[in-house]
């Protein structure tokens, strides 16, 4: 069951110690990012931590400086016994909700990770996966392997969001990677969405010129089948 966010703690590895006191030892924290943003797909990442090799200064990705996220994603792509970061893209966002997506999103990096895991902690969800799970409330705020996934999901999000940038100036993705600022707002009441905007979501279906948005080309997007942004782990280089 989810617990109440009256049991919220201090970002730790007590989750993590609890389940490897009841026998558990791959354990993957799951966490998502983007799923409140008008444009794009959503991230997911899956992070194995490695234990022995303690990673200082990990927490919720929204609490941390960019830059700061930045150093951290490089530490846990270095030590974490194994990592996934997945993605589900806008039209499948579309046809099934965000919330059906960030789940799948996080499936495909579960299952997709070098180390098989035996205990999911998982940020406020649970997965339709024959695999012990626990969901928490503000679990990236609380556990460290959530917290973790939770900054390589963000990272991975952000630096699409800068590529996409220039395809469609218009939008500012590059700063609000996609969400709702008022500079956004009124970039979509001008010129209409891009077909990458998430069409189901209100401010876009509400949106005006959509013939703005029929002028503009997409770039293609993993399909589900190859949802898969980067894999690695210790014994896995991660993918070009």
């Amino acid at each position: 069951m989810l617990e109440s966010a009256s049991m919220r703690r201090l970002c730790s590895s007590r989750f993590e110690r609890t389940a490897r006191h009841k026998g558990w030892q791959r354990i993957a924290g799951l966490d998502e990012a983007g799923r409140g943003s008008l444009f794009g797909p959503v991230f997911a990442a899956a992070v194995i931590l490695n234990p022995r090799r303690r990673i200082v200064g990990l927490d919720d990705s929204k609490k941390l400086p960019s830059e700061r996220r930045e150093v951290l994603a490089q530490r846990i792509r270095e030590h974490a016994l194994a990592w996934c970061v997945a993605q589900v893209d806008a039209s499948r966002i579309d046809a099934w909700n965000i919330y059906q997506a960030s789940r799948q999103a996080m499936a495909d990096a579960v299952a997709q990770l070098s180390v098989p895991p035996d205990f999911l902690l998982i940020d406020a969800m649970h997965l339709d996966l024959l695999v012990e799970q626990k969901p928490l409330i503000k679990g990236d705020a609380r556990s460290v392997s959530i917290a973790a996934a939770s900054i390589l999901a963000k990272v991975a999000r952000d630096e699409v969001m800068r590529q996409f940038d220039p395809i469609y100036p218009a939008y500012g993705l590059a700063s609000n990677k996609g969400y709702a600022t008022r500079a956004h707002l009124a970039a979509l009441r001008s010129y209409g969405p891009s077909p990458l905007h998430r069409f189901s979501f209100a401010p876009v279906r509400n949106a005006v010129c959509w013939a703005a948005a029929a002028t503009q080309e997409a770039l293609p997007l993993p399909s589900h089948g190859d949802a898969k942004v980067a894999i690695g782990g210790l014994d896995s280089p991660p993918c070009d």
